[in-house]
């Protein structure tokens, strides 16, 4: 085991007391270590996986804990928490030990993150015990009551473990923070366990990471859900403060503490997305505003775990995790901390709003240079808007409002069975429509005024007026075709563009096929290429771009030395032809 100043005694800091920070080089650990050191009144033993502690003399926090190191009032212990001799020297002649994640689990099997947080936590109480260690918090979750199926509004400590789990930390973490409850009261041991709901702050190596990684490949643009979920976020902070609280809690209020668990939170519950598009905001991203329903996301990676299996691939952790958050990122998940205010006497002194200001400040090496308006509006018209005239189609095939586009894709596919599945003819199909379409008007029509006494408004004549203006511009776009159709046929009737003759008779040569023998395949194939060809180009339009210079100088090329062997066009009479 290696120490790093560790040159602290009883005798030299009268009036100190000793405790060990389990995992206090992780992202609470670190915070909570600071907090420590700043009260005074602790020698604090730092115990992590890391071999030696490694400090950015730059970072006000590292250079305060070099500080403590060199004056003894703090030292470092490297700590396998699965090796009990490793814990037992690390815990021995201490007072209070605080329990924090030892090491990022995000890539580990089920396994070794057993091992690392239940059989951690195991050799953690029992040394407690040997040692005769008087108090042991334990930093666990929220997610340890959430099952990812159901809401959680207000939530309190009264709400029981799931029977199952989304998530396998989530698993594990409570079935740690049970051990260290039932571990109360024995052999002296009093225990206590802190349920902080989604903590972010300045040295997060996950969450905000997340979210920024996301923004870059452009994944953030997409809401899961309708984006009105709440959820409660802490301050890495107001975390840190918690666990001091605690402490001191269990020993004045040992009755009211003691092996019992306490959500902590800021006490400000905010929207989801629009907590994640402050931060984005803020490190100038685009906001997310594009609504995916929340089952398509969700099926959508369970039919890739499914693939994954078939495939005889193991069980992917990213898309397990992946599957979580969408069930995270979609559900309402407040908590009741009025337990901890009256209890442990917590109370935040970072508010929500100056903790993401902090956040956003110490992840400005994550910004991107050019930031986007404040409203939240799109930055610029995206060409696959441009190409469907940005109105109410483009609205309809780039999914702005999920249900509005869904409903006109469920007509679409109906109106195709109706017409190319059904098995009638195309006349048939037509009269049909036409005559249910005459029955719904005349039995509308006959409606009285009041119904079942709920008013139902009679259409008018007007609802079936056209506007001048959309009868001029429709006729002025068939004018148009008409005329381009025949420049064409003037054109190749005088056999002067080979260019315009070769994709003339490739697009009509496919024209025949497609109408002669795949005309139900082409229309269902353009029927769901509609509702997805123009959403995809444009979130992925700066790839497509590049893909598609590729292939037309690719194309360029092969149709010049297709057309170096045919004769060359007729050239009018006292013109040059350019080569």
């Amino acid at each position: 085991m290696a120490a790093i100043g560790d040159s602290w005694s009883a005798g030299s800091s009268p009036g100190r007391r000793t405790c060990v920070v389990v995992g206090g080089r992780g992202f609470v650990g670190r915070w909570l270590v600071l907090r420590l050191l700043e009260l005074g009144q602790w020698i604090v033993r730092v115990a992590d996986s890391d071999p030696s502690l490694r400090l950015d003399p730059s970072a006000e926090p590292d250079a305060a804990l070099a500080r403590a190191v060199s004056s003894g009032q703090a030292s470092y212990h490297h700590l396998d928490v699965r090796d009990r001799s490793s814990v037992l020297g690390v815990i021995k002649g201490s007072q209070a030990v605080f329990y924090t994640d030892v090491m990022d689990l995000s890539g580990q099997d089920f396994y070794n993150s057993y091992m690392i947080i239940v059989q951690g936590v195991k050799n953690v109480i029992n040394a407690c015990r040997e040692c005769k260690v008087k108090r042991l918090i334990y930093n666990s979750s929220a997610d340890v009551v959430f099952n990812g199926s159901r809401d959680i509004i207000g939530g309190n400590e009264s709400l029981p473990y799931p029977w199952k789990y989304a998530d396998m930390l989530s698993d594990l973490r409570a079935q740690a923070e049970a051990l260290v409850l039932f571990a109360n009261d024995i052999d002296g041991l009093l225990t206590c366990a802190l349920r902080p709901s989604n903590i972010f702050g300045p040295g997060d190596a996950q969450f905000v990471p997340a979210v920024v990684n996301l923004a870059q490949s452009g994944w953030m643009k997409f809401i899961i859900g309708g984006g009105e979920n709440l959820c409660d976020f802490t301050y890495i902070e107001n975390v840190a403060h918690a666990h001091i609280c605690t402490e001191e809690a269990l020993c004045s209020r040992t009755v009211f503490v003691a092996g019992k668990a306490f959500f902590i939170t800021n006490n400000e519950p905010v929207k989801f997305w629009e907590f994640i598009s402050l931060l984005l905001e803020g490190l100038g991203y685009q906001r997310p505003f594009i609504k995916l329903p929340v089952s398509m996301v969700y099926y959508f990676f369970l039919l890739l775990e499914g693939i994954f299996e078939s495939l005889g691939i193991t069980k992917n952790s990213y898309i397990m995790s992946a599957r979580h958050y969408v069930q995270v990122a979609s559900r309402n998940r407040t908590f009741d901390c009025s337990a901890a205010r009256k209890q442990l006497e917590y109370s935040p002194t970072v508010t929500l709003k100056d903790g993401i200001a902090t956040t956003i400040a110490s992840f400005s090496h994550c910004s991107r240079d050019s930031s986007y308006g404040g409203e939240g509006e799109f930055p610029e018209q995206s060409k696959a808007d441009w190409m469907l005239g940005g109105g109410k189609v483009a609205d309809i095939l780039l999914w702005r409002d999920e249900k509005e586009t869904f409903a006109y894709f469920l007509i679409s596919v109906v109106l195709f069975y109706w017409f190319f599945i059904s098995g009638r003819s195309f006349i048939s199909s037509t009269a049909y429509l036409l005559l249910m379409l005459m029955m719904a008007l005349v039995g509308y029509g006959y409606l009285t005024s009041n119904l079942f006494d709920s008013n139902i408004k009679t259409a008018s004549f007007s609802c079936f007026d056209m506007h001048k203006s959309m009868v001029e511009e429709s006729l002025g776009s068939i004018i148009l075709l008409w005329n381009r159709g025949a420049r064409i046929m003037r054109s190749l009737a005088k056999g002067e563009d080979w260019n315009i003759f070769f994709k003339t008779a490739v697009a009509t040569y496919f024209l025949r096929l497609i109408v002669s023998y795949y005309l139900t395949y082409a229309v269902g194939a353009a029927l769901i290429c509609s509702f997805t060809c123009f959403f995809i180009y444009e979130q992925y339009e700066s790839e497509i771009d590049t893909l598609e210079r590729v292939l037309i100088s690719g194309m360029k090329t092969l149709k010049g030395w297709l057309v170096s062997f045919l004769p060359l066009s007729k050239t009018p009479r006292g013109c040059t032809q350019d080569l």
